[in-house]
């Protein structure tokens, strides 16, 4: 069977708990609502942004509380290695993060970890956990159980959306993820997108060592291997399943199934 452990490392991560068991990688898709429906959010903390009207200022999260930027001196570095650093009074905020103005969060089972960016224009909606020295840049749309580990990137105008990233995970540019896992060290090229739907009714089924296997799922978009690689406008099929390494070309669509090649189109 496809487990998990056969395309991530998962010793790391901190919601290794999700893919637990020796079931089909895909099974962690289908747990995943519940898996973040139990997740201890603090859900007053975000009460004064959760109406979904775009932040006034910047806001500093320190320490469980919101602070405003104005009383704060920030560094914008290299947020994913740990660059970002806020200070006020001339003491610096261990772990600080930054909502920027213009920043829009819907509901409030949200929760965002240490040296957190997310830049203005970005809309976060519930339930969403934003995992430590992760950048959420300007215009990325995250709809809902989204679950972003740590250094990653939710790129410009990039919306996702029931989906995993991994540690160290990337979609920098204009990006599409339904239903999709993205492994460690993965990076999608700009324009990718990982469709979740097929065009016929049905659930979709993925191929594997000469097997078809129903997943069970209606909507089922990509499952992207540790340090794989996708080209600029590139695109997966639904039911693609992209092994450790693997390379998707510019401009290639990735059939359903496993693909197990070093390069792919």
């Amino acid at each position: 069977m496809l487990s998990a452990d056969l395309l991530f490392d998962l010793r790391e991560f901190s919601h290794a708990s999700l893919f637990a068991g020796d079931r089909p990688v895909w099974s962690a898709l289908q747990d995943l609502k519940n898996y973040m429906d139990s997740y201890a959010y603090t859900k007053h903390l975000f009460s004064r942004l959760a109406d979904g009207v775009a932040a006034r200022e910047h806001l500093v999260l320190h320490a469980g509380k919101l602070i405003e930027a104005s009383q704060c001196h920030i560094d914008y570095g290299d947020t994913l290695k740990g660059g970002l650093v806020i200070s006020r009074a001339g003491e610096v905020l261990q772990g600080a993060s930054l909502i920027m103005a213009g920043s829009v969060l819907l509901g409030d089972r949200i929760a965002i970890g240490q040296g957190v960016l997310v830049e203005g224009g970005a809309t976060i909606k519930s339930p969403a956990v934003i995992g430590d020295l992760t950048e959420v840049r300007q215009g990325a749309y995250l709809r809902g159980y989204c679950l972003i580990g740590e250094r990653c990137v939710i790129g410009h105008t990039t919306e996702v959306k029931h989906s995993v990233f991994l540690d160290d995970a990337k979609a920098g540019h204009f990006a599409y993820l339904g239903d999709s896992i993205i492994g460690n060290n993965a990076n999608l090229g700009a324009g990718t997108k990982c469709a979740n739907l097929r065009f016929i009714p049905g659930n979709v089924q993925v191929s594997y060592q000469g097997k078809l296997y129903n997943t069970g799922r209606r909507k089922f978009g990509a499952i992207i291997g540790d340090r794989a690689q996708t080209g600029c406008n590139s695109v997966t099929s639904p039911g693609t399943i992209i092994a450790k390494g693997c390379l998707l070309m510019p401009n290639t669509t990735a059939p359903s199934g496993f693909h197990s090649e070093r390069r792919i189109g």
